[in-house]
């Protein structure tokens, strides 16, 4: 038996994907479930419905198969939680979603409290509703308590459904997404545990991501008996999925936001400004389970920014004509655009920053605006990659990219002069999910090293630097007086 089925269980839909001993994809189905927007900054999900939409893309794919699954492995949204009753398996409230910031004004609170050090120190993240602690407190407190009550998130929930009930657990990766797990230690923090008002209890134990996590139940729709082997959030398996095994190796996924993660090795980074520290992954060998650690830049707007130019300013009209129309000009003019339309991600975690296009002329047309915003997508990600070699002092020798925003070959070859170092993109669209496939298969014995992964990476497009360090630092001088002008908009009122 050598098909891995994957689950790559997203914000917006879940795909299901059979993955053969060459990293192929050899079936896939994908369904999207609802969002739920219930008041200004609430966002939520029907667990059930995710559920749901996991069974019926299993069995689509399985139905394709002429051979039996060797394993299941999972990947899934960050820091969205599901609280559950265990007695009957059914969810005691809506999913809260990583997007969710109903707990911004507690989480102000408790670093008005002097949290803050405790939080960086420990889990290696910042106090903030994107992460899952608070969304836990605030759904117990506004359910009845005497409930047989699991918490969990996104994988763990479906490791529950999946065995039947029989398992509640999650791997270090996503555990370390909660703002819960020390990260030094791999164990669930007893004083934040205290701080939010969470018995560890209620909690899913944590395992390796290549661990052992039970088999389906006679209620999986792919069949009863599949071992689940592989788990990790949704950044770390695209980590792993692009073979970035060594420290210093680095990717970027370019979505709707960006998320730039770097391997530093194991030993838990110190607390960086404007970076988060995280659990990449925890493999388990014959003898221990030794974790690798990552620094993560969390980007907010890229491919939300090409959204806004087709929906909101109607300069084009489908995403695809964005490259052809910067190409229609060879710089922008001086012109620069900061998509703070949320506020500023890594490295600046500035909530008050607001949108800006500066250097706006007579001449500025579409195209100049149009390469604005890839540039703005190149430069943010200049941002983090270089705080990320100031705070780790190790030099990334290339970096490697997927998502729908790297399709672009304009894109590639001002990230790769702007980073002064080779950009590749992989001939797989499907990263993330291979990465928690390449985490199953090294359980059950399909791969049997990390080197055998790395074979498995397929380069689609190489592109190297030709522009010069010293423009491409003028230009990108230029971008940082832009953000400077762009910061605490919101706040100065």
């Amino acid at each position: 038996m050598t098909i891995i089925l994957a689950i790559d269980a997203g914000t917006t839909g879940v795909r299901t994907l059979a993955v053969d001993v060459n990293g192929d994809v050899l079936s896939s189905s994908y369904k999207e479930f609802t969002q739920y927007f219930p008041e200004p900054g609430w966002v939520e999900h029907d667990a059930e419905e995710i559920w749901n939409s996991v069974q019926s893309t299993m069995a689509d794919v399985v139905a394709t198969l002429s051979q039996p699954v060797a394993a299941i492995g999972i990947t899934n949204q960050r820091e969205t939680v599901v609280v559950w009753d265990r007695d009957t398996s059914l969810p005691l409230y809506k999913a809260l979603v990583w997007q969710d910031r109903r707990t911004a004004s507690r989480c102000a609170e408790l670093e008005n409290e002097g949290l803050l050090p405790t939080v960086r120190e420990s889990t290696g993240l910042i106090l903030d509703p994107y992460f899952s602690a608070s969304k836990f407190e605030w759904i117990l407190n506004n359910i009845p308590t005497e409930k047989n009550i699991a918490l969990g998130t996104i994988d763990s929930w479906l490791v529950w459904k999946l065995t039947g009930g029989k398992v509640h657990a999650t791997d270090a990766s996503n555990a370390s997404r909660t703002m819960l797990l020390n990260i030094n230690a791999l164990e669930w923090d007893k004083e934040l545990l205290g701080v939010f008002g969470i018995s560890e209890s209620c909690l899913p134990e944590i395992r390796a991501s290549n661990g052992d996590y039970g088999s389906t139940s006679n209620d999986a729709s792919c069949g009863s008996g599949i071992p689940i082997r592989g788990i990790a959030g949704d950044q770390q398996a695209s980590l792993f999925g692009h073979a970035a095994f060594s420290i210093g190796d680095a990717k970027n996924t370019y979505g709707t936001g960006s998320f730039v993660l770097m391997n530093v090795g194991q030993e838990p980074p110190e607390p960086v400004d404007g970076l988060l520290s995280t659990v990449a992954w925890l493999l388990e060998t014959t003898n221990s389970s030794t974790p690798t650690y990552a620094l993560e830049g969390s980007i907010f707007s890229t491919g939300s920014a090409v959204q806004w130019l087709r929906d909101g300013m109607d300069i084009i009209s489908e995403a695809s004509e964005l490259e052809n129309l910067a190409l229609g000009c060879t710089s922008t003019g001086d012109v620069h655009f900061i998509p703070a339309f949320t506020g500023l991600g890594s490295p600046w975690w500035d909530p008050h920053a607001r949108g800006l296009l500066i250097g706006i002329t007579r001449g500025t047309g579409r195209a100049e605006i149009a390469r604005a915003v890839i540039e703005s997508m190149v430069f943010q990600t200049r941002d983090v990659i270089d705080a990320m070699q100031l705070a780790s002092r190790h030099k990334v020798q290339n970096l490697r990219v997927d998502g729908g925003a790297s399709v672009m070959n304009l894109l590639l070859q001002m990230q790769a002069d702007q980073l002064q170092v080779p950009v590749l993109r992989s001939r797989s669209k499907e990263v993330t999910a291979l990465g928690v496939a390449y985490l199953a298969g090294l359980s059950v014995g399909i791969w049997d090293s990390l080197t055998d992964i790395s074979n498995n990476w397929s380069l689609d497009v190489k592109v190297f630097p030709e522009k010069e360090k010293t423009i491409c630092d003028a230009d990108h001088s230029r971008w940082l007086q832009a953000v400077e002008r762009s910061r605490n908009w919101a706040d100065s009122q």
